[in-house]
């Protein structure tokens, strides 16, 4: 069977779509306390700038493996003034009946580190790996606009989001690859004369190294098996065609993983006085790159304009959520950050008319009350004023 065969394969018929009908936030970010109640498949947050629209987006995404949609320390989200913790408590709606899941930092006691709580129907829950049993979330912001302009390393973070949404394990593995590669360069900085140290810290390395570039791997191939599966040439969101440049992208994709570990492995060995010279290690999936073109245009993604840029990280974006339903049984909730100020009113319609067909709950938000006139009788549409959320009208 096929990448492509696979991709429409693993799709199963029915889906899980869990909607939030309540958020809840206690000193987040500009919130004091809100206690919102939620009925529709699409809600739109409007109100001027600094209104705190981005602010219950960015809750919603620490539901979710991973830092959020902005990446901030989360001792940030705490609110100014407040106690120097938070706490955000969504109730979800789903096949089974409703259950209530949560994401909180404790305020700072003394000395002692903040943590970190999550919570299932109010009982403690391990991580928010546990949370991913329940719901799943991909986002689109403002800041991914510059994607395919950007160095690398920001098309490798976009890169890890799409994975972890797959697969909630992913950041785990990522973390620990990094804490891996830092001890590799600190004994090579030091100058290790024994080589069981050095030799145990690149065997640590291979296997993470291989298991990350392997779950790359694996994503961007159904990613762009689903993608090609369902292009339409006349679509207002170009297709994207993806591809994955590096050293260890090319040995996972051509042997098995066991194999890879080994080459890897003697990769670092020969390479071990350059790195030591370098101050960090060349060679491994902490430099690869995620290559995007304009499918109907052939052209690299970076040299289209910058509406077509958009359009393109649109389309993929919405290929994505359609991959995380396929890949996880759940409909993935979609947050999308100042989509619509963008597009002109005809793709702005395709747009909306694509998100009614994802199958799950969609957050957009916006300053123009006008660009989401035609939602009026398919959204729930909020006005945000700072502290507060409530009916638009």
């Amino acid at each position: 069977m096929n990448a492509e065969s696979r991709a429409i394969s693993a799709r199963p018929r029915t889906l899980a779509a869990p909607a939030v009908r309540r958020l809840i936030l206690a000193d987040f970010r500009s919130y004091p306390a809100l206690d919102l109640p939620l009925d529709a498949h699409m809600v739109v947050l409007t109100g001027e700038n600094g209104a705190g629209k981005t602010n219950a987006l960015e809750a919603l995404s620490l539901l979710s493996p991973g830092r959020g949609l902005r990446r901030a320390d989360l001792a940030e989200c705490a609110r100014i003034g407040g106690r120097g913790g938070f706490a955000v408590s969504v109730e979800i709606e789903t096949q089974g009946g409703r259950v209530q899941i949560g994401v909180g930092l404790d305020p700072p006691d003394g000395g002692e580190p903040q943590a970190r709580r999550f919570r299932i129907d109010r009982a403690p829950a391990p991580s928010a790996r546990a949370l991913a049993d329940h719901l799943r979330l991909v986002w689109q912001t403002p800041a991914m606009d510059q994607l395919f302009l950007g160095p690398a390393s920001e098309r490798r973070r976009f890169l890890d989001r799409l994975v972890l949404a797959v697969d909630p394990d992913h950041g785990s593995r990522v973390s620990a690859l990094e804490r891996a590669l830092r001890n590799r360069n600190r004994l090579l900085e030091d100058g290790a004369t024994d080589r069981r140290w050095i030799e145990a810290a690149e065997h640590e390395v291979a296997e993470l190294a291989i298991a990350v570039a392997a779950a790359r791997h694996d994503t961007v191939a159904r990613l762009a098996a689903l993608i090609e599966a369902e292009r339409r040439e006349a679509s207002p969101f170009p297709f994207a065609e993806i591809a994955l440049d590096g050293e260890i992208d090319v040995l996972v994709a051509g042997v098995p993983a066991l194999a890879a570990e080994d080459r890897y492995r003697a990769m670092l060995a020969d390479n071990r006085a350059r790195d030591a010279a370098a101050g960090r290690t060349l060679i491994g999936p902490h430099t690869s790159d995620l290559v995007v073109r304009h499918g109907p245009k052939g052209l690299e993604a970076r040299q289209c304009s910058t509406g077509e840029q958009k359009a393109l990280l649109t389309g993929l974006v919405l290929a994505h959520a359609h991959l995380v339903a396929a890949a996880s049984g759940i409909a993935p909730i979609v947050l999308l950050d100042e989509i619509a100020a963008h597009f002109d009113p005809v793709r702005r319609a395709a747009l909306f008319d694509e998100l009614a067909a994802l199958g799950g709950q969609v957050w957009m938000t916006g300053a123009d009350d006008a660009a989401f006139a035609e939602l009026t009788h398919r959204a729930q549409i909020l006005r945000v004023t700072p502290g507060r959320i409530g009916p638009a009208n």
